[in-house]
C-alpha cells in the first residue's frame, strides 16, 4: 500500500531545514494534511586503529538533555562530496585526518518525518593533524576498544540510532 505525496508547499525554512505541508493521498483515495521536514544529508566517519579501537566523541545533546558517544558527523554543503564532507567533519571535530574512507552504511534515521539520510564511514588509518576546530563539539575524544561496543550499546551510552548501527557495523566487520 503506497501513500502519494501530491503536493507540498514549504511552510518554513532556514539554512539546516525546510518544513513542509504535504497533501498526501492514501491508498483507499482520501487524502491527509503531513508535515514533512526537509534536511540536507548528514556525513559521519570515524577510523578503527590496528588494536581495534574505534574513535569517538562524547557529547552533550541540549535537545534531548543526553550524553552519549558518537562518530564524528554533520551535514554535507552543497556541491560538496559526500565522502569528503565525512573527512572535513571527522578532522575539524576529532583533529584526526582519515585515511581512505570506506562506506559504511546509510540509514534514514527518521523517514516518517523527515528526508535525512546519514552517510557513515570509516578508515583504518588516520593521521592527527592537533587540536579539533571544533572542540566544542564534544567534552572529550577516545579511543574505543570495539569489543565493548554492544555493551556500551546496551547500557545506552550510545543513545543515537544512527551512531549506534554504523558502530554494530563496525564491530560486526573487524571483530565478526
Amino acid at each position: 500500500m503506497q501513500w502519494t505525496n501530491v503536493s507540498e508547499q514549504n511552510v518554513y525554512q532556514n539554512r539546516w531545514f525546510r518544513v513542509n505541508l504535504a497533501d498526501v493521498e492514501l491508498p483507499d483515495g482520501s487524502h491527509l494534511d503531513h508535515y514533512v521536514i526537509r534536511l540536507r544529508p548528514v556525513a559521519a566517519a570515524t577510523v578503527v586503529n590496528a588494536s581495534d579501537e574505534v574513535l569517538l566523541l562524547w557529547r552533550h545533546r541540549f535537545i534531548t538533555d543526553s550524553w552519549g558517544w558518537e562518530l564524528a558527523a554533520g551535514v554535507v554543503e552543497d556541491g560538496e562530496d559526500i565522502a569528503a564532507a565525512a573527512a572535513r567533519e571527522m578532522e575539524e571535530e576529532t583533529g584526526w585526518r582519515p585515511g581512505p574512507l570506506r562506506p559504511l552504511l546509510t540509514v534514514e534515521p527518521a523517514n516518517g518525518l523527515t528526508d535525512a539520510r546519514h552517510h557513515l564511514y570509516w578508515a583504518e588509518e588516520g593521521q592527527y593533524t592537533g587540536p579539533p576546530q571544533d572542540a566544542f563539539e564534544s567534552s572529550r575524544r577516545e579511543w574505543i576498544p570495539l569489543k565493548l561496543i554492544p555493551d556500551m550499546i546496551a547500557r545506552g551510552e550510545v543513545p543515537a540510532a544512527n551512531m549506534a548501527a554504523a558502530l554494530l557495523m563496525l564491530h560486526h566487520l573487524r571483530l565478526g
